[in-house]
């Protein structure tokens, strides 16, 4: 075997019982979890993003959660260059890091790589702002034209990814989807496991639904609203699935049912992306059922065993 430390990746849909598996993992190999979700990187979220509690914390060193501001955004290259700063120190301390979480782009980003895109302007993305708040869709539509591959891997709501695509084709001059094909800085000085979580997917949209019903009843829309008066719009992670639907309720747009509603379905076409993602992912082992589930658990530390 090669002397390389070894890297857990935990990849899965939401609500599939990933940080229970990151903690039952960590417990049985020395491992530190470093988080791999977007909007569980911003302070002051909470309700909905179903971070681990603080008894979950307890039972092993957690990194990458509640660090950025909710005024600013952390890119998924930044987010590389620091979750592989803690990659280092975790190794450095004998232990095994396990990254979980599931957004791809920042996932791809840590242990890929990106393409080195041109350099932000604040005056075009300025513009794209005010023009896409003026016009709902505007970002999509540009992205399209410009380039069709890119704008087909982007959600449409997706605004922050939607102004960086559009900013890198007029900056580079070509589709941010040619600038993808050029080469990577892949993480190194590790062997990477990824185990894959693959529940049923009627059991999953039932633990989705209910997991929206109860982030609405534990006062999602409560927290929305205190986020909106400290930080307005400039909050990006409101923006983000629940608290987008929390905000629509505050604003009169839909009552309390029917934005519970959108919320699942949200989520569950959320979990449909993350799982047509996560198979492009390379040599990941899948394991069918939940994080949650003991004999799920008893596989994953069974095929991590070997490898360590």
């Amino acid at each position: 075997m090669s002397e390389e430390p070894l890297l857990i990746v935990i990849l899965g849909p939401t609500a599939s019982g990933k940080t229970a598996l990151s903690l039952a993992l960590a417990e049985r190999f020395q491992g530190e979890i470093v988080n791999c979700d977007s909007v569980a990187m911003y302070r002051e979220f909470e309700i909905g993003t179903a971070k681990p509690t603080e008894a979950e914390r307890a039972r092993a060193p957690h990194h990458l959660f509640d660090f950025v501001d909710p005024a600013s955004y952390m890119t998924a290259g930044e987010y590389a260059r620091q979750a592989r700063e803690v990659l280092q120190q975790i190794k450095l301390r004998g232990h095994v890091p396990i990254v979980v979480g599931g957004t791809g782009l920042y996932l791809r980003a840590l242990l890929e790589g990106l393409f080195p895109g041109p350099e932000r302007s604040e005056e075009l993305r300025e513009r794209l702002r005010e023009s896409a708040g003026r016009r709902p869709g505007y970002l999509h539509r540009v992205l399209r034209r410009m380039d069709p591959e890119a704008a087909g891997k982007i959600h449409s709501n997706d605004a922050p990814k939607l102004i960086r695509a559009i900013e890198i084709c007029v900056a580079s001059r070509q589709p941010m989807s040619e600038m993808w094909k050029e080469g990577r800085d892949a993480l190194t000085g590790f062997r990477i496991v990824r185990v894959g979580l693959n529940p049923d997917r009627n059991a999953l949209y039932e633990r989705i639904n209910l997991r929206a019903q109860r982030m609405f009843d534990s006062g999602l829309v409560e927290e929305t609203r205190s986020l909106m008066e400290k930080y307005g719009d400039s909050a990006w992670a409101l923006s983000s699935l629940g608290y987008r639907q929390a905000v629509n309720v505050i604003r009169g747009e839909v009552d309390r049912a029917g934005a519970v509603f959108a919320a699942q379905q949200a989520h569950r076409n959320y979990a449909k992306r993350q799982m047509t993602w996560f198979r492009r992912e390379p040599e990941v082992r899948w394991i069918d059922g939940f994080g949650d589930d003991a004999r799920v658990q008893e596989a994953a530390i069974a095929l991590v065993g070997v490898r360590f």
